[in-house]
């Protein structure tokens, strides 16, 4: 297990939310901070020290994605016309792990990135592994057929806690799903209020 995979009981505390609303969240019972000190971190933030935590809680939401991905998911935003907070959103659930995590395929997002990186889920009829691959609009994201009866796939698929997003189009039956549109943020079910454009003055500062 690596230690983003085992950041993920901590998150949640350190943001000080349930990110992903999960009905187990630690933060569900202990509203305060991780470890010896946790109890005692309840400063003002600076203006600095707000755009961080809003741009660790974006990061930590799509399964605590490596900061050097991160910060070339902004660079990308930024080369594109009209708002760089709104491309950035756009390009983050574009990636593949979004999509099967969406689409319930599976429970949690760090579910997702193990299922593609075992080889469960074909993109237009061919075996991807990688996470962070870019789905296009269109594109048939789909479990393959010795993983469709897995029961991770099966108890996701049951999920009440969560509805797949009207910007993807998904059969259960088939275990396919399609990007149908790039979403803005507003269009993207978070648990928790998530704010781009403090991610964005935090990198162009």
């Amino acid at each position: 297990m690596t230690k983003r995979h085992q950041a993920k009981y901590k998150i949640d505390r350190r943001m000080g939310e349930n990110i992903w609303g999960r009905p187990k969240s630690p933060i569900n019972k202990r509203e305060y901070g991780p470890g010896q000190h946790g109890q005692r971190r309840k400063g003002k933030l600076s203006d600095y020290g707000v755009q961080l935590r809003a741009k660790q809680k974006l990061k930590g939401y799509y399964a605590n994605i490596s900061e050097r991905h991160f910060r070339g998911l902004y660079d990308e935003a930024r080369r594109l016309k009209g708002d760089t907070g709104d491309h950035m959103i756009g390009l983050l659930e574009r990636r593949l792990d979004t999509i099967v995590y969406r689409a319930k395929f599976v429970p949690t997002m760090f579910a997702a990135r193990q299922f593609i990186s075992h080889g469960h889920v074909k993109v237009n009829g061919r075996r991807v592994t990688v996470a962070s691959f870019k789905v296009k609009v269109g594109d048939l994201i789909e479990v393959r057929e010795k993983s469709k009866q897995l029961a991770l796939v099966l108890e996701a698929n049951a999920l009440a806690e969560r509805d797949v997003p009207d910007y993807i189009e998904v059969d259960h039956s088939k275990q396919t799903a399609k990007l149908t549109r790039i979403p803005n943020p507003s269009d993207v079910p978070y648990p928790v209020m998530m704010e781009p454009h403090l991610v964005i003055e935090y990198y162009s500062r």
